[in-house]
């Protein structure tokens, strides 16, 4: 019998724990910052409605109707279609190699904010003092310590809940997680928005600019945003609501996950826009002056704003890690229960041993991130598979389920026939015309520019990388995932029937 959730809560709860992650924390103030502040959340807003939400329904249903992690759903909905399911399933199973290295650090840095160890210079003590960084991207170097220790026990944590299982380990780790991450971020908000400079940090990040929202760039950052951080096309939400009873409202699931995620984006942008106002005023400088996304914003500009509190300065550089480490936590366990599942149900193995090969083989790989070269290793992997795995899988997903195999139909009757919100025009407009439309575009830019080498650097490749790093750093690593895919549809299923079984509740229904 199938694993299931032991309440709808618990859905819910892990399903907002995988979309919220990192990215909601240090991508999406910046990327609101430079896409026109206020005025960005009407692109935003509407991409979450048109691509976000439907895509989420669309997965919901897949995973709900054929009651499989996403390769056995694929194959149940049509046998040549489960490579896609593999693909999505081997991104997941990169990105977790790595992700569980950043959570390491956030892990490391909650210790240094105690006693603020990484001193003034923070750039210095991330990249020399901590990761002791090699001089040159390719070069592995020797362990680094303060990296390994705390990535094993990230490991440890992971893979525990997943043996626990679904409702023992993800659903339990979720409820206590997620309103811990909740509380914890409403304490630093709190906190920042009460620091002298704050008002002006936030008027940097609301102030519109409605000059900018007839900027196709700016539609496109609005739909990556949504896409990229509600976990669409990781296999994830696939298979998480297949373990959903079969009396689910899909639709309403999708839309409090949707806007859950939403809202704690809104508050992630509050609270580094509070404390990026603070550090403008005691540095003498403008907002614009101290913006910063990613590493760099987590790593690097907010100790430095924690060394410049009045008071507590250790509570507050605590909580903020700690709510990286929890974040970070939910959407690692449930990136790594997609090839856990896969595992599991293609060789016909129980949860432990697939959590002990797939599981074990990703921690082996995360070593490689732990080392003097990681950060570029790291760096150059995120940016190849993100934007050549996760938004190319969600364009292929579309265009084969609305065009080729034209299924929106039969998912539509599906969700309608247990949810209390009804699909309509609306939801096929989405998924058949805008969002491949606007997924293709994404698409055809990101090649155009990647394979012309027409970023501003030396190189012309991204940050201005080597051809050869590039080559084996970054497209081998997004190949590996559609390969592979391909290789593990042509190795025979364990039980024939596995399939089987859905097949004829297909031609019944």
């Amino acid at each position: 019998m199938r694993e299931q959730w032991g309440t709808r809560a618990g859905f819910i709860l892990a399903a907002v724990g995988s979309a919220i992650g990192l990215g909601n924390i240090w991508r999406f103030p910046a990327v609101a910052y430079e896409n026109g502040g206020g005025a960005f959340f009407i692109p935003y807003l509407f991409a979450l409605l048109t691509a976000g939400i439907p895509l989420l329904i669309l997965e919901f249903t897949i995973g709900h109707k054929y009651r499989g992690s996403a390769p056995l759903s694929y194959a149940r909905m049509n046998r040549k279609a489960e490579w896609i399911g593999w693909w999505a399933v081997f991104v997941s199973f990169v990105i977790s190699t790595y992700y569980a290295v950043i959570i390491a650090w956030a892990m490391s840095y909650s210790v240094f904010a105690i006693n603020q160890t990484w001193g003034e210079d923070t750039e210095g003590f991330l990249f020399g003092d901590y990761l002791n960084l090699a001089e040159v991207p390719g070069q592995v170097g020797s362990f680094v310590p303060g990296v390994l220790i705390p990535l094993i026990i990230v490991w440890v944590v992971t893979l525990g809940v997943l043996f626990r299982g679904v409702q023992k380990g993800i659903e339990w780790a979720n409820r206590i997680f997620i309103p811990t991450l909740v509380v914890l971020f409403l304490i630093i908000v709190i906190r920042a928005v009460t620091l002298p400079g704050a008002v002006d940090g936030l008027q940097a990040f609301f102030e519109p600019n409605f000059e900018t929202i007839t900027s196709g760039s700016v539609w496109v950052a609005a739909y990556g945003q949504i896409f990229f951080s509600l976990s669409i096309a990781f296999a994830i939400m696939i298979t998480y609501s297949s373990y959903l009873p079969k009396k689910s409202d899909i639709t309403n699931n999708a839309f409090i996950t949707g806007f859950s995620n939403s809202s704690f984006e809104l508050l992630a942008g509050i609270g580094v826009f509070a404390a990026l106002g603070f550090m403008a005023m005691q540095a003498g400088v403008g907002v614009s002056e101290v913006v910063a996304g990613g590493i760099g914003l987590a790593f690097v500009v907010f100790p430095m704003i924690i060394n410049e509190f009045p008071a507590l300065n250790g509570l507050f550089g605590f909580l903020f890690f700690a709510s990286l480490v929890l974040a970070g936590l939910s959407s690692l366990i449930s990136i790594s229960e997609t090839y856990v599942k896969g595992i599991s149900e293609k060789f016909g193995i129980s949860r432990a041993k697939a959590v002990t090969i797939g599981g074990g083989i990703a921690a082996l790989i995360s070593l490689v991130f732990a080392t003097q070269g990681g950060l570029f290793f790291l760096d150059a992997a995120d940016y190849f598979i993100n934007q050549f795995g996760v938004a190319f899988i969600g364009l292929v997903q579309v265009i084969a389920i609305a065009w080729i195999m034209r299924k929106l139909n039969v998912f539509q009757d599906h969700a309608n026939g247990i949810s209390d919100i009804r699909l309509g025009l609306w939801w096929k407009v989405c998924l058949g015309v805008i969002t491949p439309v606007v997924l293709g575009y994404m698409m055809f830019d990101l090649f155009r520019t990647n394979l012309l080498g027409l970023f501003d650097t030396e190189t012309g490749n991204y940050e201005g990388y080597s051809d050869a790093f590039i080559l084996w750093g970054g497209w081998a690593v997004a190949a590996f995932a559609i390969i592979a895919g391909f290789v593990f549809m042509a190795i025979r299923w364990r039980s024939r029937d596995i399939i089987d079984e859905v097949d004829s509740q297909e031609r019944e229904g």
